[in-house]
Order: C-alpha cells, then structure tokens, then sequence
C-alpha cells in the first residue's frame, strides 16, 4: 500500500511514476538501474498491462532485465534496439548543470552506453540527491581486475594533480571479495568530497590503463524529475532552461505495490 512506503519511497515512486508519462506507443527505452529506477521499471509495466503501450527495453543490468520482464516489459539488447528514444535511470547525485555522479548500484559502464545511446536521459530522484558540487557520494571507476592494484595507485597518483579535497580510494567488496559488475570488472570508489571540475577528471580518469569508464556523466542528462514525499514533483529541463512543476495522485493502494518484495 502507498501508505506503508517511507516518505523516501514515496519520493521516488511519484518522480517515476511522472517520467513513465513521457513513454509514448513503440519507443525504445533505455531502463536503469537502482532502487529509483526499479520503481521506474513496475510504474511501466503497469502502463504496458493496463494500457496495451507496447514497447521495447533496453536494461542496463541483469538485475534490471529480470524486474522488466516479471512486470511484462518486452526486453531486447541494445545492438538490437541500435538507438533509444529515451532512457530513464536515477543518479546518486546531480549539480545544477544536471552533471551526474552514478554508479552507487554497480551498473555505470552499462548505464553510461545506453544513456548516450538515447534522444534523451531523463533522471528521476528525490531532493537528497541534488548537490552544489559533485563529490560527496564516492565516485565509482570500473576496473578490469587484471593488474586493478596498478590501476589503483595510478588513479591515486592522479588525483594528486585535481581539483578535489579528498584522495582517499577503495576497492568495492561484495562480502570480503571484490565486488564484480555484469561485466566481469571490478569497481574501485574514489572519496573525493568536492570535485572541482568534473569534466577534466571524467577525461583524464579514461586514460588511465585498465580503466574501463568512470561514473562522471557529463552533459548526458537532459531532464531531471525531482520527487516530493507529498506528490509534488519538479521537472528540470536543461536544454529548454525550464522548471515546471506537477502534482502526482495515487490511490492509498496501487497494483504496482501488490508484488512489491
């Protein structure tokens, strides 16, 4: 029931349950990954069971894959979709500019891909995530785990030379063992506290071998739809320099609460 969700909860469902209004009848959309796009991912399969919208999806985890197709969402591979209409994913954090910081749920390089590959990336979040700069959430940089100590220390001789106020690294575990993505790689967080230019540190990150992407999405956001604990939501425009504003209504039980884990 929506009653018993956590005022964080319901943040998050009206800011997904607002974006999936922007799906229109056969687009290709990019579905991400984490707990605001998992609510993302049900408030769609509830517009594919009770409307008939078809559509296809392009997840950017497995974990993603599996939610989609149990809500009824049509699942293809991104070489098979080849472009997106849209994507529609959360972020851990996001600066006036809509610069992002992903990663949080591991899944960044295939979050990164499919997001470019779109029209649009919408994000949805709650206001906890909006941030003056980058930096306070730890910064993911995916790894292959062949040689990951070197990459390591080479990530930490850079960051000697960035505009940041903390240099502090560590290797991601999933248990006492390395935490490892979808891909194979492993994922080495970066403390940072303020990153002062997100965009230099995006491009010199990349160059470092054995680094496989980084989870600095620069100039790849352009809408962000911020939601209230009341159902209000703001839907920031980066492109249009526009800030509207709406109101969500849901019922005190929904379908899309009915399977909930």
């Amino acid at each position: 029931m929506a009653a018993e969700l956590s005022p964080i909860d319901k943040a998050k469902f009206v800011a997904a349950r607002r974006a999936v209004d922007l799906i229109e009848d056969g687009m290709r959309v990019g579905l991400g990954t984490g707990s605001t796009a998992a609510w993302m991912v049900r408030c769609l399969g509830e517009r594919v069971r009770e409307e008939g919208l078809k559509l296809v999806g392009v997840p950017t985890s497995a974990r993603t894959a599996d939610l989609a197709r149990q809500v009824g969402i049509d699942v293809v591979a991104l070489d098979e979709a080849k472009w997106l209409d849209i994507t529609i994913d959360g972020a851990d954090e996001f600066d006036p500019a809509l610069n992002l910081i992903k990663g949080g749920g591991g899944a960044l390089l295939q979050e990164k891909i499919v997001a470019t590959a779109s029209d649009q990336m919408v994000v949805i979040t709650d206001a906890s995530k909006e941030v003056n700069h980058l930096g306070g959430f730890p910064l993911p940089v995916e790894v292959i785990p062949f040689g990951w100590q070197t990459s390591r220390a080479l990530i930490e001789e850079l960051l000697d030379s960035m505009d940041v106020l903390g240099r502090q690294t560590s290797l991601r575990l999933n248990g006492s063992e390395p935490y490892v993505t979808d891909e194979g790689n492993y994922i080495i967080d970066l403390h940072l506290n303020r990153i002062g230019n997100p965009r230099q540190l995006a491009l010199v990150l990349n160059q470092i071998p054995g680094v496989v992407e980084n989870g600095l999405f620069i100039d790849i956001c352009d809408l962000v739809i911020i939601g209230g604990t009341d159902g209000k939501v703001e839907i920031r425009d980066i492109n249009e320099g526009s800030v509207a504003h709406d109101t969500i209504e849901f019922a005190e039980e929904e379908n899309i609460f009915r399977d909930l884990d």
